[in-house]
Order: structure tokens, then sequence, then C-alpha cells
């Protein structure tokens, strides 16, 4: 105690901000706490920038913070001293002086190129030194610089200047000297000299410690310890005195201490107290964290301190109304008497005082409160009490211009009412002419780029100004007063009210500046709380609750204006306006815009109300353009329109009563009549009373107006399409896509169908047959409903009522057709039984002997294929009928848009149904993938002593064959998302799980995975790191720590927050990644130099609960990964490793996964949180058009060591501390979901043989009941044979000799699960000392010799394995593509490909990008919408950029071609 001696050293070069403030204020807490010593120093190096006015204003700033420094300096006091250390370190050799010109020398000092004067000797320095010192032209072009080490990784230590020649004055030395110190070179001289015994530094000058040290070393002076903490970043605001100083010059702010400068006195200005400020920085400490801080932290802070300490906020500050000006709406109250009261200015708080409030029969209120009010209701007037609202007055444009009330101050009942502010009208207490200032963030952006102009995010208008009428008793404000202005916040009296002056002959307002509190929500413009509930409640009338009831319930409103003449135009103008208001919301618009903004949104509401009778609700518009509703029948609607006419007399009657305060029973009374007449109106007319809505006679319909509503929605969509090909502003585009959507739902419900581009609307006429087939079609729309709604797994009630619809649909179906329904076989009248309808695509019917004819023909040729079959024809012969067969079908398909179907009896046509389904996974289309490319189906080669099956269609009398649900039933190219569920689960490599989003990993997919580890496992060790395993569980303070990186990952962290039924004292995290559960070890295992690198690696799960479209693989909330965590001495070592590993990532999907992929490095955007760069690599899946990223590899830069702390000794400066630079990689299971995508087929899944579990697969074949027992044994001996030497070769083999599978369905059984080859042998094989190989890639049958096997095979699987990677690298190759606009990027991009595209690099820009691209429909069932995003930069990529070439977006110029494209 009482040794520390501490430092404040500013420059007097301008006022102080809080940036200054936090480090005073630090170093007087160290003062304080150790009863040490406060050195204030003026850091008075620089003559150009020192002046003795700033000192003063320092000073004063100093006093107002209430600190009291021990001793006062200067630097320019120690100055022969310090030239004397200088002079020194020549004679030594350690300085040498340059006169290389200043942009040269940094240009050499960034390339580490020693200057030619570097090797001087000590008698030229000397030479060159006294020029400088005399201020001679020459010595004016030299500087002199330490002589460290120019090849340093700091670049603070390349020979940096410690001394220049100024032949300036200095306003304390005058022009005794020629040459000035350096800060970097001073500092630690006069630190050491002034008995300093910690430096208080921010972290920003980390770099520079290393020079301080050197300078102390060199110069065998006391070592002061330096202390750092971080600097008080804090968002859309700038710290530099250059740019404070800009801001002054260009007259944008008021002064210095303007309030919405972050200056000492700008902020206290503004409202902020000394000791908030002093708490608030004592609060943030030492700490060594770098944050960017909102501002709301701050004044929330002084908020609450205020609150604490009971100094001027809620509880003390007065209370005062006032009005805006230009909204102001006067309330008549004749029978009010104009006088004057005295209230409490506080109402919970009699020691404030009391003020004068004069009432009278007219008085003001805000336009705000005055249209949130309606005829009848009672309202609280604050400081008075309860008035009725009589009649509200407005002029032709609907705007509300007075009010008509009447007392009712008997009644105390105020817990249900709106209370409003209110000031009254009198000449002897004249209102007091306010100004109420709203200061926004000078900045717009919340952090600036290290490279970003901060002018060009610069807000001009950033000072809002309201005119108010404020309360009279507003004129006895003095400066600095704080006060509360009711329903609208606190505000501290800047300039106090001056009357009428004798010089301008004009009156000064009383200036009012909001003190904000650290809340982002809005204060109130209108009516209260309570005036909501009312709202809701009043919709519910009984009769003993009828007070609720308002006028425009029971009445006829006021006719809407004429400018709302078409509901739909009126609904979009709310949706609009309220997307104004949102956005006015997000970005913290200035109050009085926001308000304005929700004013005008109330308004449009009415209009709405009173068009259309009803609430607007959003995504619900009206469904009828012009007329209102129509009933069914001129006799109803004459009925209706003459008890319409009752309900709106009775509710005249009501009102009536109400008005006049007629007895309660006889209100009463009144309401139960206008009850019952409503209830009569509902039941006669089928639809709610609705005020200025009356009944109408139907329309009869018109017959194109499906048609017209169509062709509406097309051409709504031409022009969606349209704006964002011309890149037209936002609201432009969001306003025609409103619309659009509004058409389509119009649509849906006229039709009862989804709007379907190309598919418009079918005309019948009244009189055609066609309602059975209308309910055919209905049902099979909500039967594909169902099935959608199941495959995406949506909740089970909504599951359920589209069920019990279908079966209600089915039901009415089978009463309306007298028979079931069946899918693929709509009802048809009688005559056409046994005839085909055909009709053509251009509408024309075929006529029947056509039809007939070619029917026949098919079934004479389906007849001819199965004799072919039945006699065991040639293999040639089969497959010339079966493609004339073929051709017949297509023929068919195409004149008459639908498939062949045969004529048989229902049991076949239910066969005929399975069997089509299961037709896509007969051997035929299984072995043969060409049906994508128009080929001709061909029949594989069946193994020998197996009956091929019959692909002819069923005739009468053939019974049904027998059909499995073994194969895919769904096919890749038709519906990606089914047909991938059903690989990974019929494969037999995942389980589903009771848990959403988890599952079960089952050894075929977990051997998948374990040979990547085994491979990259053994990579990695190659390079020296080491596997370990880190607790799984994470402390909540520990997983906070990085706040920055957590943010990220915040949403996704899964909590413990019970252990059986006992709550945790604090909730413990799952882990979503593992650098704050394992940092805190390293900064404990590394202390020396001696301790790195340190190279670890874990094989474990995290989990990452949030998200909505789970996909096994892919996307879950429990993965298996490996996360390696490493730590170097130097950057070159870790930067070096990011590409070692990522090189290591490409070699597992390439070399394993034959799987081509991008190499490149992440955009700013799409970085790992709190790392410096992340590089990656891109794999491509081209069945959805969408990329997919493969594996991770980030610098992490030193911005975690720095976090917690991973310092070790530098060897080369003992007793200096440097922060480790870190690296984090990861690769996932994800993988395993890539290869599925890319490789699978129709079949099932494809295995590239290097990660296969069963790389051949052996199948005996020929065993008939005509096999004696003992060539059955010799058959089996001999695939046991061969299991063995392929065994022994190191091939990983089975063989599948159950005896109660056929070999047809062991064949599909394999080729679902993917195994790269099935080795067939049989009798007739075993004779011919051969076997047949089949490949899974391709299909191919390839005949071996026996003696072989083990060299064919081996051979084979890597043939197998190089044709997987070309032909997926050569359909990413095909399917990534250059485009230098955006209109070439979105032709590129909805094709289904990556696109390399010029770009900037800014994250706004990648945002826009992104929200063009974006597509209104889904990319599969139960994937989102999205639009491109940036995948990478690649290392290689397929162009260069030109010099000048702009960014896509046209904005900015092109920093990098960069891969975008749709992404999972």
């Amino acid at each position: 105690m009482g040794k520390v001696v501490v430092r404040f050293p500013p420059e007097a070069s301008g006022y102080l901000h809080i940036g200054h403030a936090k480090a005073a204020l630090l170093n007087q807490h160290y003062q304080v706490t150790f009863k040490g010593k406060l050195i204030m120093r003026f850091d008075d190096t620089n003559p150009e920038k020192e002046k003795e006015d700033f000192e003063k204003v320092i000073l004063e700033d100093v006093s107002m913070l209430n600190i009291k420094p021990d001793q006062f300096t200067y630097t320019s006091d120690h100055f022969d001293t310090i030239m004397k250390f200088a002079e020194n370190l020549i004679k030594e050799g350690r300085a040498y002086v340059d006169d290389t010109p200043p942009e040269q020398m940094k240009q050499d000092r960034e390339q580490r190129i020693e200057s030619k004067n570097r090797s001087n000797s000590v008698e030229k320095n000397l030479h060159m030194w006294e020029d400088m010192k005399k201020g001679t032209d020459y010595g004016q072009t030299c500087c002199l610089r330490a002589k460290i080490d120019m090849n340093s990784n700091n670049g603070c230590m390349r020979d940096p200047t410690i001394y220049r020649c100024k032949n300036e004055a200095h306003p304390r030395t005058g022009t005794k000297y020629k040459i000035y110190p350096t800060y970097d070179f001073a500092c630690p001289i006069v630190d050491s000299v002034e008995g300093v015994t910690h430096a208080l530094r921010t972290t920003e000058y980390h770099d520079r410690d290393e020079q301080f040290y050197w300078f102390i070393d060199a110069l065998g002076i006391r070592k002061p310890y330096i202390w750092e903490y971080s600097r008080l970043n804090l968002n859309n605001t700038v710290l530099s005195k250059r740019k404070l100083t800009w801001f002054v010059d260009q007259g944008l702010v008021d002064g210095w201490d303007d309030p919405r400068f972050p200056t000492v006195r700008g902020v206290l200005r503004r409202g902020m107290t000394v000791e908030g400020l002093k708490q608030f920085i004592a609060a943030q400490g030492g700490s060594r964290s770098v944050v960017n801080m909102e501002w709301d932290k701050i004044w929330a802070f002084n908020k609450k301190l205020r609150a604490i300490c009971k100094k001027v906020i809620d509880p003390v500050a007065p209370r005062f109304t006032a009005l805006l000006q230009d909204e102001a709406v006067v309330v008549n109250v004749p029978e009010a008497q104009e006088e004057e009261k005295h209230v409490a200015k506080h109402p919970k708080n009699a020691d404030v005082g009391t003020k004068s409030v004069w009432y009278g029969p007219k008085v003001l209120i805000d336009g705000a409160d005055a249209e949130t009010l309606s005829e009848g209701e009672m309202v609280t007037f604050i400081n008075w009490g309860n008035l009725n609202i009589i009649k509200i007055n407005r002029n032709a444009q609907g705007k509300i211009v007075s009010l008509d009330a009447k007392l009712n101050l008997a009644n105390k009942d105020y817990k249900k009412t709106t209370k409003i502010t209110w000031l009254a009208e009198t000449a002897q207490a004249p209102f007091t002419p306010a100004i109420c200032v709203n200061y926004e963030h000078l900045i717009t952006k919340p952090v600036l780029g290290r490279d970003e102009d901060f002018k060009t995010f610069v807000n001009r208008n950033s000072k809002q100004e309201e005119c108010m009428l404020g309360d009279p008793c507003l004129k006895d404000l003095k400066k600095g007063d704080i006060i509360q202005l009711q329903r609208r916040g606190f505000y501290i009296c800047d300039q106090p009210y001056e009357p009428v002056s004798p010089y301008s002959c004009k009156e000064s307002p009383c200036i009012l500046i909001y003190i904000p509190d650290g809340h982002t929500k809005e204060m109130p413009t209108s009516g209260s709380k309570e005036k909501s509930k009312a709202s809701t409640t009043k919709k519910t009338v009984s009769a003993e609750t009828c007070e609720a009831i308002p006028a425009t319930d029971v009445g006829l409103p006021s006719t809407p204006p004429a400018s709302a003449s078409n509901p739909l135009e009126l609904f979009q103008k709310v949706a609009a306006q309220g997307d104004v208001v949102r956005d006015l919301k997000v970005k913290k618009a200035p109050k009085s815009e926001v308000d304005a903004a929700v004013q005008h949104l109330l308004s449009l509401k009415t209009d709405y109300k009173q068009m259309t009778g009803q609430e607007y609700k959003p995504g619900n518009p009206p469904a009828k353009l012009c007329a209102p509703p129509t009933l069914s029948g001129s006799s109803i609607g004459t009925d209706g329109r003459s008890l319409y006419d009752k309900v709106s007399q009775q509710g005249e009657v009501v009102r009536k009563l109400k008005s006049e305060k007629a007895p309660k029973d006889q209100v009463d009374a009144a309401v139960k009549t206008l009850l019952a007449l409503k209830t009569e109106y509902k039941e006669k007319t089928g639809q709610e009373y609705k005020p200025g809505v009356p009944p109408a006679l139907a329309e009869p319909p018109t017959l194109t107006s499906d048609v017209d509503l169509y062709n509406k929605v097309t051409e709504q969509g031409d022009r969606v399409r349209k704006l964002k090909a011309e890149k037209a502003a936002k609201d432009q585009v969001d306003a025609a896509v409103k619309t659009l959507l509004a058409l389509k739902a119009e649509y849906k419900e006229k039709t009862g169908q989804e709007y379907k581009p190309g598919n418009p609307p079918v005309l019948s006429h009244p009189t055609e047959p066609t309602s059975d087939v209308d309910l055919y079609n209905k049902v099979t729309e909500q039967g594909d409903r169902v099935r959608k709604l199941k495959a995406e797994k949506a909740p089970k009630e909504e599951v359920d009522k589209a069920v019990k619809q279908l079966l209600s649909l089915k039901s009415e179906y089978k009463e309306k057709t007298g028979q079931e329904y069946k899918p693929g076989t709509p009802p048809t009248p009688a005559s056409q039984t046994l005839t085909p309808a055909v009709q053509a695509d251009s509408g024309t019917h075929l006529s029947d002997a056509e039809a007939t004819a070619l029917f026949n023909k098919i079934t004479t040729q389906g007849d001819e294929v199965r004799k072919l079959k039945s006699e065991k024809a040639p293999k040639d012969k089969i497959d010339a009928a079966v493609n004339e067969l073929l051709q017949l079908k297509a023929k068919y398909k195409t004149l008459t848009g639908t498939d062949y179907k045969p004529v048989t009896t229902e049991v076949h046509d239910k066969e005929k149904k399975k069997q089509d389904k299961s037709e896509k996974l007969s051997k035929s289309d299984k072995q043969n993938k060409s049906a994508k490319s128009g080929d001709i189906n061909k029949k594989k080669n069946l193994p020998e002593d197996i009956e091929a099956v019959d692909s002819g269609e069923p005739v009468e009398g053939q019974g049904p064959k027998k059909q499995t649900r073994l194969g895919l039933e769904t096919a890749k190219e038709e519906n990606l998302s089914d047909w991938y569920s059903q690989v990974i689960t019929k494969s037999e490599m995942i389980e589903y799980y009771d848990v959403s989003g988890c599952y079960v990993l089952r050894p075929w997919a977990f051997a998948i995975w374990e040979a990547i580890k085994d491979f990259f496992d053994a990579e990695i060790k190659k390079l020296g790191v080491q596997n370990c395993y880190f607790p799984m569980f994470v402390s909540q303070a520990a997983l906070e720590k990085e706040k920055s990186h957590i943010a990220d990952f915040a949403p996704e962290v899964a909590w413990v927050t019970r252990s059986g039924k006992t709550e945790l004292a604090e909730p413990i995290a799952v882990r979503p990644t593992s650098e704050t559960v394992m940092y805190p070890a390293y900064a404990k295992w590394v202390q020396s130099h001696r301790d790195l690198p340190l190279k670890l690696n874990q094989w474990c799960n995290v989990v990452r609960w949030e998200f909505k479209h789970p996909q096994p693989f892919l996307r879950t909330r429990e993965f298996l990964w490996q996360e390696g965590h490493t730590a170097f001495a130097t950057y070159e070592e870790a930067a070096e490793e990011v590409l070692q590993i990522l090189d290591l990532y490409a070699r597992v999907y390439e070399e394993l996964l034959a799987i081509p992929v991008v190499k490149g490095r992440k955009t700013e955007k799409e970085k790992f949180a709190g790392g410096d760069y992340t590089t990656t690599i891109e794999a491509f899946i081209s069945a959805s058009g969408r990329a997919i990223q493969g594996a991770t590899s980030h610098h992490l830069g030193q911005n975690f060591s720095k976090m917690f702390e991973i310092v070790f000794e530098d060897p080369k400066r003992p007793g200096e501390k440097q922060f480790a630079f870190q690296n984090s990689w990861g690769l996932t299971t994800r993988s395993i979901g890539v290869m599925t995508m890319v490789h699978g087929d129709n079949m099932g899944l494809v295995l590239p043989p290097r990660v296969a579990s069963v790389q051949v697969i052996i199948i005996p074949c020929g065993i008939t009941n005509a096999l004696s027992e003992e060539d059955k044994e010799a058959l089996m001996n001999k695939c046991n044979q061969y299991l063995q030497r392929l065994l022994n070769a190191g091939v990983r083999t089975q063989a599948d000799l159950r005896d109660n599978y056929s070999p047809g369905w062991k064949f599909n059984h394999w080729e679902l699960k993917g195994v790269p080859i099935r080795l067939e042998v049989g009798p007739r094989d075993m004779k011919k000392t051969q076997f047949v190989a089949v490949r899974r890639d391709t299909g191919e049958k390839l005949t071996l010799p026996e003696k072989d096997a083990e060299i064919k095979l081996k051979s084979l699987l890597e043939e197998i394995q190089a044709n997987l990677y070309n032909k997926a690298s050569k359909d990413l190759k095909e399917n990534m593509a250059v485009a230098k606009t955006m209109e070439e990027f979105q032709k590129e991009l909805d094709s289904g490909k990556i696109v390399q595209i010029p770009f900037c690099g800014e994250i706004e820009c990648e945002d826009w990008i992104k929200k063009t691209t974006a597509r209104e429909q889904d990319l599969e069932p139960g994937a989102p919408s999205m639009g491109a995003k940036s995948l990478c930069i690649p290392f290689s990529p397929l162009c260069k950029l030109q010099s000048g070439e702009m960014c896509i977006s046209g904005k900015e110029p092109a920093k990098f071609c960069t891969l975008f494209g749709r992404s999972y």
C-alpha cells in the first residue's frame, strides 16, 4: 500500500472523450484503492498539435470527473534527459539517422527492407544528428531511428522512429528545440524517471509493449510494469480526435460539448451523471476483453444508478405536460369552469412540491390520443377526472379536428379507462413554448471496418426537434434541471425559457434534451395500456357489461373515404404501412417519425374496417374486391336487408340511452333486444352483422372469372420478376410481392386449388357431367396434401385434420359414384368403360377408332413380349420386342397425355397400381440409369438359372405378382427428400429416434465414419497432433466468456437445468463447440515457449438444438465430429497448419469419398465467429442444385488467447509475455450424407470402395430343386473359398449364404446397401472355373477367371473408386459457372448451378444478394426457400478479376472472384 504510482497522460489536442474518461477513472481507482499516487502528465511531444486552450479544457474535464491528481507534469519537462538518452543510443550504435522519404520508409518497413543509412558510422550519424538539432533544411528531411530488428514479425520492432525534426515553436519551450521525441520513445523514459510503477495502457498498444521494454533495457533504466486493459469501443461512435475535429469543422455538431459527441462534456450535457459514469467504468474494470458496446448499456446503468442514489430520476423528477404543437386537438367541455388548482409535481413524492394546473371549457390533447377515442367512451384526464366523449368531429379528409366532451367527475373508476394528458387553453396561463430534442447516432454503421471511411456513414439527420406546447410551469426551469414529460420520458433542460427580448422582440423557447434510459422501446404517444385491453373486451358483449359496447359496434359508421374504393388495395396499403413502421423501429428512427407512421397506420386500419366491416388481419386479404358479401337468393336478400335496418335502428336506441344516462335496467333491455336481433340476422343470412355492409343479392357467376384471376396472378408474377431483374427499390418489390400473394390467396379461395404456372383452370359448362371428376381430383389433391404433411413431419393435429378431410372427401365420392376411390382410376361415363378416353394436349379429342387402334396395338405387343419370354427366346429378340412395346406406350402417352392402362378387373387395377410404383425398382431400371438422358431402358443380363422378371402388363386371368417394399419407392430426380430418407433407412444406415433431430447410426454408417476416422487420425498424428477428451458440459460463465464467438451458437445451445426434480443452482450447457471448454486448460498448460506448439484433437459429439428441418447426417441436433485445437508461438506456424489441415480434409473427400471439392476462404460474413479467417472445402449436390460445406479450418489469431490468457514467455525477451496464435478445425458425420447424395442412384446407396465396410458380396446362384445336395454343398464351399481368398488379399468381403432368400432378393438388398462389387457364382461357373463380377456403379457384368480373382477384383475396386470421382468431378465442372451480371447470375443459379461472381466482400452486399436471389417456391419438400449465399473465395478461381471491375451489385469495386450458390 502506498507504493503504487500511476499516470494519466492525455495529449492537449482536443477535449476528453469517454475513452479518456475510462483511462483517467481507472488510474484514479488504483490510486485510491492502493493509497498510491496519481500523476497527470500532458504529453506535449508534438508541437503541431499542442494548444494551451485544450490544456485548460482538459483540466476542467478532469475536475468535472472529480479526479484529483497528486502531481501535474509535462513530457517537455524532460526534453533534455530524453535527448541525452537518444545520443547515448547513437554512440552505442543502437540508433541511426535516416533521410529516407517517409512514404518509402513506410514501404521498406512493411517489406522488411533495411535502410541504406542503417550501416552508417557513429560519426556520420552524429553529424546528421547535429543537422537535425539545428533544424537545417537537410536536418528537416531526417529522423532518428532505433536499430532493433528489421526482420521482426512485430512491425513496431522494425527500426521505429524515435526523434523527428520540426522547425516550429513549442507552447512551453518556444524555439529552444528543433527536434522532438516520439511518444513511444518518450513514454518509457518519463515513466521510469517519474517513478511510475504501473503503466496502464489499452490492448491496442499491445504490439508496442515489446518496443517499450526494448527502450527500457537498452537505456538501462528502471522498468515500470505495463497493465493492459481493453479500450472502450462504442457502437456507432468514433473516438479519434481527428475524426471528432472533422465533425466540429464541418459544422455537423454544435461544438465539442454536443450531446451526440462521446466527449465528457457531451454525455454530461445529455443527462449522464458523473457518478454514473464513474460507476460504469469501475464495473468494466481492467478487463482485457475487447467488446463493442451499445450506448444503451451506459444509459441503462446511468438510470439504474440514479434510481439507487435517488438523485434525479423517477422518484424526484417533477412531472409536467407537453403536447405536439402541430398535432394538438381541441376538446370542448362547455360545463367546465376556468380555474386554477395546485397539484403535486410528483404523485408519489410530496416533497417535490406542487405546481399550478389550469382548467377550462377548452382543453388540448395530443392528436394521437384523439385517434384512439370513440364516441360514448369514458376517458380519464390526468389531474382532472373522468370525462365522457360525446362527439368526434372530423373534416372532409376524415381527420379529427375537435371533440365534444362532458364532465363525469363523480365517477371515480379509473381502472379500465384510457389515461391521457392535456393542457387547458387560457389567457391567464399561456403555454410555454418548448422544443424537445431527440438525438440519434452520428454514425449509422455500428462497427466500422479498418479500411472504411467514416464519412460515408455520417448520419446528417441525427438531431430531431419537436415544437411543443408546454405546461405553463416550464417557464420556471433552470439549465440542468431534469424533469419528466408525462408519457414521453425524462428530459434535461438545456436552455431555460426566456421572455420576449427587447432586442429581437422574440421569446426563446425552453429547450429540453431527451435522456436515454437504455431501453429501445418507445414511449407511448397515445392512450394507455388499458386501451388495448379494453378494445379486446369490447368485442364480447353481454347484458351485464353493456357499458363496454362501443358505438361503432352497434350502429352504422360514417361514410368511408371516397379514395378507398377497393378493399384489396386498401388491405395492401395497410400491409405496406405496417412494414414501414416495423422498418422504422428496427432502424431506431426518431420517435416523431415513428409516431407519424403509426398514426397513418391506425388511420388506414380504421378506413379498412369501415369499408369491409371487419378488422384488418395480416395474411387474410378481403375475398371480394368490389361487392359486399352476397346472399344466395333474392328473398333472403330482401328479408336480410329489412333485418339489417332493424339492427341498425336498435343500435341507435342503445347509443341514445347511454348518452342520456338512462337507468341501467332500461339500457340492459335495449341491449338484449339488440343482441337478439343480431342473432336472428346471423341465422337468416349466415353471417355476422357488420356496420356499413348491408346484405346484397347474389349476381350470376361469370364463367371466365377463374381464368381472368389466373391471368392476373400470372401478370403480377411477371411484374415481380421484372422488378427483381431491374434491381428495383425494396419497397417497390415488396409491394408487388404482397399484391401477388393476395391474388394467389384469392385464386385459391375461388378455385379451391393452388395457383400453378402453366396450369390454367379448365372452363366447364354447367350442364356437363363433370362433378364426379372434380370430386375425384379433390380427393387426389387432399391425399397429396396429407403425404406432404407427413413427409415434412408436420404437427400431429395438422396431419389429423388433413386426414379427416381426406376421409370425408372419400366418403362423399363413394356416396356420389357408388364405388371406392382408387388412385389412378378416375370415374368415367358408362359408354367409355371399355374404350380409353383420349385427349390430346391441344385440347382436341382423338376419335374412338384411333384411340382403340393404338390401345389394341399395345395390348397385342405386350402379349408378344410375354410369349417370347415364356419360350425363352434369344435375348436380342426379346429386347427388340420390348423396345417396340415401349415406343408404342410412349406414343400413346404423347397423344393422350395419360399412361397406357390395360382393361383389367378391379383386383388387377389395384395390383397394377402397386406394380407401377415398384416398376421403377425393377432390375432393368435399376441397372440402367440412362432414363434421365432419354435412352430406352434395356434389360440387364440375369444370372444363370434365374428366370427374368416379367416386365409386361398383367392381362385378364393372370394373377398379380408378389411385390415387396425392399426397393426404393421414389426416384431421386422426382423427390430428392423422400429418396434420401428411403436410401438411408432401407440401406440400414440410420434408424429414426423418438427425439426429433437425433438418429441411431447403425453399423453400416458407423463403419464409414470409422474409415474416415482411421485415415484422418493417422494423418494428423504425422503432424504431431495428440488425441484427448474434454467434458461435454460447459458452465454458463465459461460459455459466455467470448461473447462474439458464442453469439452465433446462442440459439442452438441446449441447457441442463434440473437434476431429477431438483432445479440446478446454475444451468449447465451441453457443448455446441469446445473452445470455451478447452482453452481455460490451455491457459494453465502453456507457460513458456517450450510448451508450444500445443496440438490436441478430440473425437466426440456436440449438440446444437435450434433448427426447423432436421435431415439425417446433413443437419442434426447431435452429431459426431473431430475438433482440433492448436496453439503456436508464431503466426506463420499457425497459418501453415490451417492449410495443411484443409488439404487433409480435401483428401478425405476426394481420396476416400470420391467427391471433388472447391477449396477456398470464407467471406467476412460466413467466417467462424471469433476467428481471424476461415478456410473451407465446398462440395456440390447436383440433384438439388445446392452446395454443401464439407469441412472448415479456422485461424483464430490471438482473439481467444487474449480472452483466455493463453500467454507464454518469449525466450528473446525474458520477462515479457506473448499471446499464442491459435487454430481450430473440424470434420463431421455430415460427410456421410454428402457421399450419399452425390453417388446414390435410384437403386439405393453407392459406396466408394475405400469406405465400404463390405467391398465384395458373394452370392451363390443357380440353386434349384434339380440341384443335388452334393452340388449344392460344393457351391457353398466354393463361395467360402472365394471369401477366404479375398479376405487374405485384404479385400473386405462377405458371403450371403442365407437359404431363406432368393438370389434376386439378395441382389436387390446388397445393391440397395451400395456394395461396390457383387460376385456371382453358380454350378456352370464352377465347371468353367470362372465367376461373374457385377459393378455397382455401372451395372456392368464381367466374367472373370477364378485364378485371377484377387488381382482382378482389387483392380476393379480401384477402377470403381476412380470412376465415381471422375463422374462427380465432371458433374461439378458442368455445374460451376461464371457470371458477370446479376441477370447471368440469376439465370445460372436457377438452372441449378453454383456460380463464381465478382464480389466486393461487404456483408450488406451479401445480404442483398441473398435476398434478391431468393425463390418463391421451395427447392424441395421440407426445405426453406432460399437465396444464394457465399460459399467461398476459391483459391483457384475460374476467372480473374479485371482492373476496375465492379461487384455484381454494381455498387462497389470487386475484390474477389467469389463462389455463390444455394446451400444446405
